[in-house]
């Protein structure tokens, strides 16, 4: 289950890489513009800004972040991304930090390349940090013998779960897109106590809490914080510096010399 509230901690800088891959995207007047993986709607909402003329579709596979974006009045709905099928009409395609969840990802990228028209952009951000300790944390401690029962059918990613951008780049131009891909990494300053987990627990720890309850969520992130601790220290001020990994892709398909929007 996700938790929009928890989400949405830190929601200046976790909205840094959705505004850095629209910001990119060429297209100029697209007749409709499908926001995959909405959340709570903060984001999508700023789409019709960009694209005033646009019909701006929204959804979410979660029922709570469909419900947060509605009451921002997005016009949201409940779908898996993997049952996603584009209208004729839709000129671009957006995915903030949601394919890293679906591990087919790669065959949907070229399902969707064939169903859209020509000259249309999908464009899609995922993280690219699985490795970092943040993670790599995680991984260990559900591994350990108090954790591995329980934890044993949970999913935690690692970084086979995203290409690189060569990865990306290469899959799409074999698909029939001209291709930009890109990587940046951010450099968070986290504020208050245990920033770092704070951080994690509206993400990548959601399958660890979707497991365990009461206690034991609360012992399991105990024991977390004190690892998060030692390998992101804070600083005097009371701040902690994080790397934050995203990898980019904005594909633009082309079928023909002529593809009807503008690059």
């Amino acid at each position: 289950m996700w938790d929009p509230v928890k989400y949405l901690d830190y929601a200046d800088l976790r909205a840094r890489p959705f505004h850095d891959l629209v910001g990119r995207i060429p297209a100029e007047a697209p007749r409709r513009v499908a926001d995959l993986g909405c959340g709570p709607g903060n984001l999508t909402a700023g789409l019709a800004e960009r694209w005033p003329d646009a019909i701006i579709e929204a959804s979410d596979s979660s029922p709570e972040m469909v419900e947060a974006a509605r009451s921002r009045g997005v016009d949201a709905r409940v779908l898996d991304v993997n049952d996603w099928v584009p209208e004729p009409d839709t000129d671009v395609v957006i995915s903030n930090a949601v394919l890293q969840w679906v591990p087919e990802h790669r065959d949907l990228l070229r399902r969707w390349v064939d169903q859209l028209p020509s000259g249309a952009t999908l464009a899609f951000q995922v993280p690219g940090n699985f490795d970092a300790p943040s993670h790599a944390l995680i991984r260990a401690l559900a591994r350990t013998e108090e954790w591995a029962t329980r934890l044993a059918d949970v999913v935690l990613r690692e970084n086979g779960a995203v290409e690189s951008p060569l990865g990306y780049g290469t899959l799409l131009a074999d698909a029939g897109c001209a291709v930009d891909a890109w990587e940046t990494t951010y450099l968070q300053r986290l504020s208050g106590e245990d920033a770092v987990l704070e951080w994690i627990t509206g993400t990548a720890l959601r399958p660890v809490k979707e497991v365990l309850r009461g206690d034991d969520w609360d012992r399991f992130r105990a024991q977390l914080a004190r690892k998060l601790d030692e390998a992101y220290p804070p600083r005097a001020d009371g701040t902690t510096w994080f790397e934050f990994r995203r990898v980019f892709v904005v594909a633009v398909v082309d079928r023909g010399p002529s593809p009807r929007l503008t690059r």
